[in-house]
């Protein structure tokens, strides 16, 4: 069993405008944007990441924004949900906010005894905000959300899945434990982790499969310290069957990935180095940072990318 895994790292979805979905995350939800940075394999679209004051591991939310992309359809085969902390007791505020910017798809629900609202993104993009525990994670307050209030980092994720069986299999050996279930939906735990812990696997036999889009998970994060550690989990899942990518230098953090049997793709990236290596934490976001092999044609993609504040 693998050891090494600490809970989400992040978690990078797919979007159609840029600057509306740049909007929404630093003006509707509070986070911080914690980098401005490309598509590595298409420079002409940014990849902008929103977390903590820092972008700590487990509290980035990541986009690639491709401009006049469909909306995914929802489905099997994807991550559903992407839930957020937040302070217990602070859903109604979030309610009444989220309602005032005019933030669709809202509803109340418990799970596990967890208050949870549902809402959309942008794009249709399924998100939910959990009242948690602060568990040592203090909310970026850059913003005009109140730190009583203000998303903490991730709660975890709901998948959903035609066949949950092998995932459920995958998640265990990858270090989770089998929580409870209720209904048609399985909650998967690390213990010892960085808060960003849970994962619910949500079994939906007759559903259709989801089809990528805007709106759509791009693929789910796991975090381990370091490269070691990274090589570790690599081995391992090879040695268990699964055809794992070699590591790829992700400028902020070393990532390796691998589709899983229900359709999901896992990332496992490391803690280090951080957002920190190319700016100071003050100047974090502000920059359009570009990996070194595009910095000669930093003119030529400057032109090519959409205007977003700040």
């Amino acid at each position: 069993m693998i050891k090494q895994i600490k809970g989400l790292h992040h978690v990078t979805s797919m979007a159609a405008d840029a600057a509306e979905n740049n909007r929404f995350f630093t003006q509707t939800l509070g986070l911080r944007r914690v980098k401005k940075t490309v598509n590595f394999d298409q420079p002409d679209v940014y990849h902008l990441y929103y977390g903590d004051e820092i972008g700590t591991p487990g509290s980035v939310m990541t986009y690639f924004p491709f401009g006049q992309m469909p909306r995914g359809r929802r489905g099997t085969g994807e991550v559903g949900t992407t839930e957020f902390a937040v302070p217990k007791g602070a859903l109604p505020f979030w309610k009444e906010r989220l309602g005032n910017h005019g933030v669709g798809g809202l509803s109340e629900s418990s799970f596990l005894g967890e208050n949870r609202l549902r809402f959309d993104g942008p794009d249709g993009d399924g998100f939910a905000l959990v009242e948690s525990e602060t568990r040592d994670r203090t909310p970026w307050t850059g913003a005009d959300v109140p730190e009583e209030a203000g998303i903490l980092g991730f709660h975890g994720a709901r998948f959903t899945l035609r066949d949950a069986a092998a995932t459920g299999e995958l998640l265990s050996f990858m270090g989770y434990q089998k929580d409870e279930t209720v209904g048609d939906v399985t909650r998967y735990r690390i213990e010892g982790g960085n808060a960003a812990d849970t994962v619910d696997v949500e079994e939906l036999r007759g559903a259709k499969t989801a089809g990528q889009g805007a709106g759509s998970v791009h693929h789910i994060a796991f975090a381990v310290e370091n490269r070691a550690a990274q090589l570790e989990v690599r081995k391992a899942l090879m040695d268990t069957g699964y055809q794992v990518t070699p590591v790829i230098d992700r400028d902020y953090f070393w990532a390796i990935y691998f589709r899983t049997p229900g359709g999901v793709l896992f990332e496992v990236a490391t803690n280090e180095p951080g957002f920190d290596r190319d700016e100071d934490t003050a100047q974090l976001g502000q920059a359009l940072k570009l990996p070194d092999r595009y910095e000669a044609n930093r003119a030529q993609i400057e032109s090519l990318l959409p205007a977003i504040d700040g």
